[in-house]
């Protein structure tokens, strides 16, 4: 049976569709796709989903995530994360825990979030990293997400540790950037980690390589993970979802035939570095 949901948990360095290669590869099933990309810099759940369940697939991508994410405050990069070139600096006043969790938790709600220039949401059908690699920048229009809670966990300056419990389409490292501009600096991710994907979290995971070790074991836990899918409370529980784009990811773009003037239409700002309009 070809049918499986394979819980991944993904390695900083690869992208998310050098995971997908790897396990195609590695089964020799044909069709294999993925439930909601992560950033190369990014680790934890990915789930992977082959055969007949990659058509639950927008069970998945509609789901619940959990992140840990550390921002270092301070510095601020064009990719909003440690993949970036620094492009502002700030001090840091000096902040209690108190102060900061209380910033966190007013995250806490429904608001309206603009996708980041380095992320995968596509404008007429062009992602939007391919714009922001040709110093493009333009104009998005927010969305609404939705932030179940947002916890300290530690802050040892510049570093501080969060969890966030978020509908689809949140942009973590948005949600990074604006929390640096509340506690009066600027910031990036410099780790993320998805904790949970839906009803799947990192303690069903296996890691690529032990992956690969279990050959013998990983059908069995795979066909049950899609048995899940099909039930009627793993599908139904998964889409009750804020409306949104898909959230933390973005491929790297190996072809791109896209000029400025094919978006000057569009409003635009472009400069030498980039323009993150949020």
């Amino acid at each position: 049976m070809d049918e499986s949901v394979i819980v991944i948990d993904k390695g900083a360095g690869p992208s998310s569709f050098d995971v997908v290669r790897e396990v195609r590869r590695w089964t020799k099933i044909k069709k294999v796709g993925h439930a909601g990309s992560l950033d190369p810099f990014a680790t934890g759940v990915l789930v992977v989903l082959t055969g007949k369940a990659t058509k639950l697939s927008n069970a998945l991508l509609n789901a619940d995530k959990r992140y840990e994410a550390v921002i270092k405050l301070g510095e601020a990069t064009d990719s909003m994360d440690c993949t970036g070139k620094v492009i502002e600096t700030c001090e840091i006043t000096q902040l209690t825990q108190a102060q900061i969790a209380q910033v966190l938790i007013s995250f806490e709600g429904q608001w309206n979030q603009i996708p980041p220039m380095y992320s995968a949401k596509k404008v007429q059908g062009v992602r939007l990293y391919e714009l922001a690699r040709k110093n493009i920048s333009i104009v998005r229009q927010a969305v609404p997400v939705q932030l179940y809670s947002v916890r300290l966990v530690s802050y040892e300056a510049p570093f501080l540790k969060f969890q966030v419990h978020c509908s689809k389409g949140t942009y973590v490292r948005s949600l990074g950037d604006e929390i640096a501009k509340k506690l009066g600096t600027v910031g990036h991710l410099t780790e993320l980690r998805r904790l949970t994907c839906g009803r799947f979290t990192l303690e069903q995971s296996l890691t690529l390589e032990a992956f690969k070790k279990s050959a013998s074991t990983w059908q069995q836990d795979a066909y049950r993970n899609y048995m899940k899918l099909l039930t009627t409370e793993g599908v139904v529980r998964t889409q009750k979802q804020t409306p949104g784009e898909s959230g933390e990811g973005r491929q790297k773009s190996e072809n791109s035939n896209l000029s400025a003037r094919e978006f000057s239409h569009l409003p635009t700002k472009t400069n030498n570095g980039m323009s993150l309009l949020n």
